[in-house]
């Protein structure tokens, strides 16, 4: 018993309150709106957009010194559809981008009520959004940050004078009633109606089915100069007085019932503030089980019999207290639960449409008829829709205008992409994969989503070929690291200049026109479930080869067609000559002194005819200045497969812009080193660039080498001369410490390169 009492004890402190909707005084509730009145004054429009803010925060700009910045930022969306929900969403930068745009236009754009319709094919997620959405709203709406008011009415029994209505106490109090008005001998009561209605209760509770907020029971007519007294001269002021997100503040009425009851009111009490004393605020409470503030309908969810609700129990206690039983009808509609809540439809088919016509008159002119009485209906009215039920919608064209709709297409990002495979098969699979291999696999999917021809793209690079190592003819690759707002350092410098806000902005708005199209979600897990369970093998990753086998042959014909063509040859060169860098740049090793000596000892030379034996000006060497000497720095700087006249022609053409530029500009006039010019820099480039050219040409036949890679860190490793053997192990390391992979990928990787002949491949011609 100390256990359960102990356990108990816990968690009635530690849920003490969490739940309890206590009302407070309307003098209260104002005081609480003067001290956060921008948390208090908002309508659901208001709450959701600070719902979102709250759990995304601000985007994240990768390049926020780029002038021809379009805004196209990385929202984190985790906290919102991911975290702590049983089937998460992964929101792309694109839909991200374009659910925010949506939400900032949403909040300072138009009162009037609209439907929003997110609409994307089967299988890219919708139902899964929305669900999470909804429970995040809920979630948020419920806690501190999140927290309404609404209208609750406390009428005062006595001050009203009113009578008790017997027939509607409880069956519990009735029983009370009759036990303590009679002492069991007299037949006169031992309390008086009005001391045992204190004793049952002072006052008769009727909460506002709409949800009102307490303000706009102050009469229109009365509410500017009533801020205006309540209000310092501040920031919010000024905003609530002027901006168009608060017009609802000015121009709302509140629900019939509370208008009848303050009119009612007024009139028995004659003064406002009397009226005013039995109006009490409390926390607008969200429950979407019960359809409190949020009501959502499947297409298989039939009608509800009764549309118009009452409280019979209610409706005496009111007639009692106001002894007139027609001054306030306790009526209202399903849709009054849901004012300033959620009202959302998953898929607009079967019974959903009935329930959009039904919403036509809500929607267009925020008001529904209950009985002989016009309800006021003010909700965020959500709905999901595949393309092909557009045409359940198109015979109601007065709706078209009021109707937003909101792509949620097949994810075009492969790093969402990638994302969603880690949550759904575990993070661990990336230790399964040599680099890129994982995110090349997203490509290809992606690939069947994107339209295999850009407009966009070919006004800006109208000769794709020029990009062939890194590229496919079409550009999707290129479009697919736009899409993750990745601006590929491969680009020239030119093209990149040319990649103005306008081209960035018709780039991004050909994705409103795809992924519709191509492997669904569910197909693509469906496939790399297929693809992992084939390839995965402890003892070697997943490369590239095994990729494009498995897209080239193992998948079905059907399925193969759907990848454009030659994309997979294209991506295959691309990876193969972005390792075959990474293996070069990692195998090279020079010595920067003496490469910045060779450069300066050149540009001196050139200044002079073979034959001559000179002191460099800038080095202080000796040079003695033939054929060959030029020769063997020539080769360093244009390859081994310049002839003398190319060698000639870049001598002189050196020599030119050294006297006119180099010398006279920048180093007598400007005052900088030699090694500070713009001539230096470029023959350094060439230098280092011919260097990792040909670093793999002694190994490329050398079985010794290859053994060595394969046995590095091993016993058998140690039999390798001690050349080979640092040269494996600086490899190694910079592949490790500089690439981020792991010895096992770095072993492979550089097999890989060898075994593919990668660098024959990709020699210049």
């Amino acid at each position: 018993m100390e256990n359960i009492n102990e356990a108990l004890e816990n968690l009635n402190r530690n849920l003490d309150g969490r739940n309890y909707r206590s009302a407070i005084r309307f003098d209260e509730f104002l005081k609480i709106l003067t001290e956060r009145p921008q948390a208090v004054i908002r309508n659901v429009i208001q709450v959701f957009h600070d719902m979102i803010r709250s759990y995304v925060g601000e985007g994240k700009d990768e390049y926020p010194d780029d002038p021809e910045s379009i805004n196209f930022v990385y929202y984190d969306c985790s906290k919102l559809f991911v975290e702590g929900a049983d089937h998460p969403f992964f929101a792309d930068r694109l839909f991200a981008n374009r659910l925010f745009n949506r939400i900032e236009t949403l909040r300072h754009g138009t009162l009037q009520n609209k439907l929003y319709i997110f609409e994307g094919p089967a299988g890219c997620g919708k139902s899964t959004f929305l669900n999470n959405l909804l429970m995040k709203f809920e979630e948020y709406a419920n806690t501190l940050a999140g927290r309404r008011y609404e209208v609750v009415w406390h009428l005062d029994r006595k001050l009203l004078g009113g009578r008790l209505d017997i027939e509607n106490l409880p069956m519990v109090a009735r029983l009370v009633r009759q036990l303590v008005a009679h002492d069991g001998q007299s037949t006169e009561p031992l309390v008086d109606e009005h001391q045992f209605s204190q004793a049952i209760n002072e006052f008769v509770e009727v909460p506002c089915p709409s949800h009102d907020n307490p303000v706009l029971l102050i009469p229109k007519a009365n509410r500017r100069a009533f801020f205006d007294d309540l209000f310092q001269n501040d920031k919010f002021k000024w905003t609530l007085f002027t901006e168009k997100e608060y017009e609802w503040v000015f121009r709302d009425n509140p629900c019939t019932i509370c208008s009848s009851l303050y009119e009612t009111l007024l009139a028995r009490l004659g003064s406002p503030m009397k009226v005013f004393d039995m109006v009490c605020a409390r926390e607008y409470r969200f429950n979407r089980r019960i359809g409190e503030g949020i009501s959502v309908f499947n297409p298989g969810d039939k009608p509800v019999q009764q549309n118009v609700l009452s409280n019979p129990m209610l409706q005496g206690r009111i007639n009692g207290v106001l002894q007139d039983s027609n001054a306030v009808r306790y009526l209202h509609s399903h849709h009054a639960k849901t004012n300033n809540g959620i009202y959302a439809l998953m898929d607009i088919k079967s019974h959903n449409v009935e329930r959009l016509i039904e919403l036509h008159n809500i929607i267009s002119e925020g008001v529904h008829k209950v009985e002989d009485i016009e309800e006021n209906v003010k909700s965020l009215f959500l709905a999901l829709m595949n393309p092909e039920d557009k045409a359940n919608i198109k015979d109601i064209p007065s709706f078209s205008d009021r109707i937003e709709y909101v792509r949620v297409p097949y994810v075009l990002d492969l790093n969402t992409e990638v994302e969603i495979y880690r949550a759904t098969f575990g993070r661990h699979i990336d230790s399964s994969f040599l680099p890129r291999a994982l995110h090349n696999f997203a490509r290809v999917v992606i690939s069947t989503r994107l339209s295999p021809r850009s407009e966009a793209l070919l006004d800006w690079i109208p000769d794709p070929r020029k990009y062939s190592l890194y590229c496919d003819d079409n550009l999707q690759l290129l479009k697919m690291e736009i899409y993750t707002g990745h601006i590929p350092p491969w680009l020239t410098e030119d093209d990149r200049k040319a990649f103005t806000a306008k081209r960035r902005r018709s780039i991004i708005a050909e994705s409103e026109g795809e992924g519709e199209q191509g492997f669904s979600g569910r197909d693509s897990i469906k496939m790399f479930d297929q693809f992992f369970t084939t390839y995965s093998d402890d003892d070697k990753l997943i490369n590239m080869s095994m990729l494009y086998q498995f897209f080239s042959s193992t998948l079905p014909r059907e399925e193969q067609k759907e990848i454009p063509r030659g994309f997979l040859d294209s991506l295959l060169r691309m990876y193969d000559y972005t390792v075959l860098q990474e293996v070069k740049e990692s195998l090279y090793s020079y010595n920067e002194e003496q490469i910045s000596r060779d450069i300066q000892n050149y540009l001196f030379a050139v200044n002079f005819e073979p034959g001559r034996a000179e002191v460099c000006r800038f080095t202080g060497d000796r040079l003695e200045i033939t054929s060959e000497f030029f020769e063997d720095l020539e080769q360093r700087l244009l390859g081994t497969d310049a002839n003398e006249r190319t060698r000639l022609s870049f001598r002189r053409d050196t020599q030119k812009e050294y006297t006119a530029k180099a010398l006279t500009q920048e180093i007598m006039l400007e005052g900088k080193k030699i090694t500070e010019t713009q001539l230096f820099t470029a023959l350094h480039e060439r230098y280092i660039h011919n260097l990792k050219e040909r670093v793999l040409e002694p190994f490329l036949d050398n079985e010794n080498f290859r053994g060595a890679i394969r046995d590095y860190n091993t016993e058998g490793f140690r039999t390798y001369d001690t050349r080979t053997q640092e040269d494996v192990t600086f490899l190694m390391h910079n592949l490790c410490n500089k690439r981020h992979y792991t010895e096992h990928g770095a072993k492979e990787v550089c097999m890989y390169v060898i075994d593919n002949n990668l660098a024959r491949k990709f020699a210049p011609r």
